[in-house]
C-alpha cells in the first residue's frame, strides 16, 4: 500500500508559486509607496507656488518683468522656485509663471503654476 501525502516535487512547486506571489505583492507595495511620496512632493511644490501667488496678491505687489529664482520651504522640504513675470496685452496685468523644483535637483520641475496679478 502506498502512503498518502505530498511528494517533494509538489511541495517545491507550491513554494515556487508562493514565492512568485509574494514577490509580486512586494513590488506592488513598493510602487504604491513611491507613488505616495511623489504625490506628497508634488502637493508641497504646488503649495509653495500657490503661497507665492497669494503673497503677491496680499501685499498688492506688481512685480517687474523678469525671471528670478528663490528658495522656499514647505513641510520640511527645501524647494527652489523660478518666477517668470511677463507683460500682458493689458498694462495693468502681469502674468506670473512659477516652476517649482527640489533644491537638491533644480533641473527637475515638480510643479508649474501660472497666475495673473494686478497692482
Amino acid at each position: 500500500m502506498r502512503a498518502r501525502g505530498f511528494t517533494l516535487i509538489e511541495i517545491l512547486v507550491a513554494i515556487a508559486i508562493l514565492a512568485v506571489a509574494l514577490a509580486a505583492t512586494m513590488r506592488a507595495a513598493s510602487v504604491a509607496t513611491d507613488s505616495a511620496l511623489e504625490t506628497r512632493l508634488r502637493l508641497l511644490a504646488t503649495w509653495a507656488a500657490e503661497n507665492r501667488v497669494a503673497e503677491l496678491r496680499a501685499r498688492r505687489l506688481f512685480p517687474s518683468v523678469a525671471t528670478t529664482r528663490f528658495d522656499a520651504s514647505e513641510g520640511n522640504l527645501a524647494l527652489s522656485v523660478e518666477e517668470t513675470v511677463s507683460e500682458t496685452a493689458n498694462p495693468g496685468i502681469r502674468k506670473v509663471d512659477l516652476a517649482v523644483s527640489e533644491a537638491r535637483s533644480p533641473d527637475r520641475v515638480i510643479a508649474r503654476l501660472s497666475a495673473y496679478v494686478t497692482p
